[in-house]
């Protein structure tokens, strides 16, 4: 077999966010995924490995290190590689690109969560956190919300200026007041103290949780996790590793049974009415990596075959 390398030049114009959500509700329908996660550190720097086997779509390996000193110098602050492997062979069938992989799969998680809990006719949609996936939520809302309103909102109000000119979207500079009028919140931030404090919280708002990945870190505080019904991607990847759930369950400020349904009930991802407040939690996965990787060969192979 000739291991495919795919990057973002040979198969990113052929990429469609339509098609793989429905690509994700599909692989949601197989065998549920067997994934392993590791996560090592020292001091703020991270290596996290995940690896996932879904039974008759293959079996994939991502390693990524995350560096936040990186953001002082040229260098990106996440780093990593993507094996994919055949199903039925065991072979390396492809090495895609960490960055576009990373890209597609976590808007496109956080874009499956947003169609069903959203309110239709969502107008305003914050984004907290300024860098590259902002960016990929822009254009993965647009397919669901065109004529929508889109802010931003950074810790860096340089970074966030430059943000707002780049992607023509408004510049917000008191969060307070971008949260309360907001629609649809989009965090995406390294933070590990809350920034979304529920006090500002309305009803009928959705908030779309992307940024903390280690039980250390948080980006909505008790009372807004409180009040609102919560869903994860999936629960093997969120709540007893990702501070955003697991520190507000062991301070019993949540019970379980609060966290209401993952991907792999999907039918269960609806609002009971127009006022609740509804969180998703986006904790990724390897299993989503290997479904988003798969749509990627897929799409590679129309022109590459």
């Amino acid at each position: 077999m000739t291991v495919k390398i795919i990057n973002s030049s040979n198969v990113e114009p052929l990429l469609d966010w339509s098609e793989l959500v429905t690509d994700l509700i599909d692989g949601h329908s197989r065998p549920k995924a067997q994934i392993r996660d590791i996560i090592l550190s020292r001091k703020d720097d991270t290596l996290l490995s995940r690896t996932a086997w879904i039974d008759g779509l293959g079996q994939l390996v991502k390693t990524a290190t995350i560096f936040p000193k990186n953001k002082n110098t040229s260098l990106p602050v996440i780093n990593g590689a993507v094996s994919l492997f055949s199903d039925q062979t065991g072979e390396l069938e492809a090495f895609i690109d960490f960055h576009l992989l990373t890209k597609w799969k976590t808007a496109a998680d956080s874009l499956l969560a947003t169609k069903y809990l959203a309110r239709k006719n969502s107008e305003k949609i914050l984004l907290v956190g300024s860098g590259n996936m902002g960016s990929a939520m822009v254009a993965a809302y647009k397919t669901i919300f065109p004529d929508a309103n889109y802010y931003i909102w950074s810790r860096s109000l340089e970074n966030a200026s430059i943000f707002s000119k780049k992607h023509a979207v408004t510049l917000v500079q008191n969060l307070k007041k971008g949260v309360e009028e907001a629609d649809i919140i989009c965090t995406a931030t390294m933070s590990i103290m809350p920034l979304i404090k529920g006090k500002w919280l309305r009803p009928g708002q959705h908030l779309d949780l992307i940024g903390s990945y280690r039980p250390d870190m948080r980006e909505i505080d008790d009372i807004a996790i409180k009040k609102g019904r919560i869903f994860v991607d999936s629960f093997d990847t969120t709540v007893e590793h990702i501070g955003e759930l697991k520190i507000p369950l062991q301070s019993r400020v949540i019970k379980r049974e609060d966290i209401l349904a993952d991907f792999y009930s999907l039918n269960k991802f609806k609002r009971k009415s127009q006022n609740e407040i509804t969180i998703a939690k986006n904790g990724g996965g390897a299993h989503l990596d290997l479904m988003t990787s798969k749509y990627i060969l897929k799409k590679w192979k129309t022109i590459h075959n």
